[in-house]
């Protein structure tokens, strides 16, 4: 059973007549739900996950303490703390009540002001750019089980939607860096004999080409570690993940040179017939430089727009 199944089934089982119980006149201001860091929350754990912050739990998000104040915020910690210790065969980590790390009583703001530097969702589209995209991902992924309020679920919904100008702006940045890295330093680190160099160049290519291809379909790249596996699940350019793999497992000398530029040319062609697809560019076969200029003149906002190339990576 995956991570989001147990923590669900576990509130389900304990948490729901918990609250329901004991703190009935609370329960709809309560958002529940398994989101944040951890693999269960991307729904990437497995076998071998399992040997570290794993356990059967899950997350009661508060609101401010205007409607929950802090003396029921403790009575709830030490109600989630008295939950069985042991679920479906899994073990509750060993954590004290008011400890709080990826499971518990979590107040909404503490929760993304941690992971956008915020207690709720931008103000400005400037504010995007100061903050990773791995940890925008933690913000919006898992599930919410329960969330009558709303108030945890609609800072959410608001990060799920990146502005256009960012999104160009990352875009235009991301496609550069990729375009200069293969063919152009690939290529001139092997004239060079730097196989190490030229190695080096083509995972800049992979780099930038996964961050823009997880733009094109509108999906935050996770931390790196999990990237790959989720690009398999992007609903467009999934299908660049075995080009991916060979660019940086196959044989980095020389003599896979030819087979290497066919395949940074064949992913460069795949982004830009889906950004042409979107209507983003005015023709498919673009070369990445010029792919990054013209998402660029399509800014609408002057400040973004006359940022450095290179602004929002």
């Amino acid at each position: 059973m995956k991570g989001l199944e147990l923590a669900r089934a576990y509130y389900e089982t304990y948490g729901a007549p918990m609250l329901h119980t004991r703190f009935q006149e609370y329960e709809r201001l309560i958002a529940v739900g398994l989101v944040g860091a951890g693999s269960e929350c991307f729904g990437f754990d497995d076998a071998i996950s399992r040997d570290h912050d794993f356990e059967p739990g899950f997350c009661l998000f508060l609101p401010g303490e205007e409607l929950i104040d802090s003396r029921t915020a403790f009575a709830l910690e030490r109600a989630y703390a008295k939950l069985p210790k042991e679920f479906m065969g899994c073990a509750r980590l060993d954590r004290p009540p008011a400890g709080g790390y990826r499971h518990g009583v979590i107040r909404t703001g503490d929760f993304y002001t941690e992971r956008i530097g915020r207690p709720d969702a931008f103000d400005a589209p400037e504010e995007w750019f100061a903050v990773p995209e791995s940890y925008l991902a933690e913000a919006v992924n898992g599930t919410v089980f329960r969330d009558d309020l709303g108030q945890f679920s609609g800072v959410r919904e608001k990060l799920k939607q990146m502005p256009d100008d960012v999104r160009f702006k990352k875009l235009a940045g991301h496609l550069w860096m990729a375009g200069q890295s293969s063919p152009y330093n690939y290529r001139r680190c092997l004239a060079h004999g730097e196989a190490t160099a030229a190695q080096w160049a083509l995972y800049e290519f992979v780099d930038h080409a996964l961050s823009a291809a997880f733009l094109i379909s509108g999906v935050y790249r996770p931390f790196y570690k999990w990237a790959f596996r989720a690009l398999a699940g992007l609903p467009a350019l999934s299908d660049l993940g075995a080009s991916f793999d060979a660019l940086l497992t196959e044989g980095g000398g020389g003599e896979n040179a030819a087979r290497k530029e066919e395949i940074t040319a064949r992913v460069t062609r795949r982004l830009t017939e889906e950004l042409f697809n979107k209507g983003w560019l005015s023709a498919p076969d673009r070369a990445l430089s010029f792919a990054a200029f013209e998402l660029n003149d399509r800014i609408k906002d002057p400040n973004i727009r006359n940022m450095n190339l290179l602004g929002g990576v």
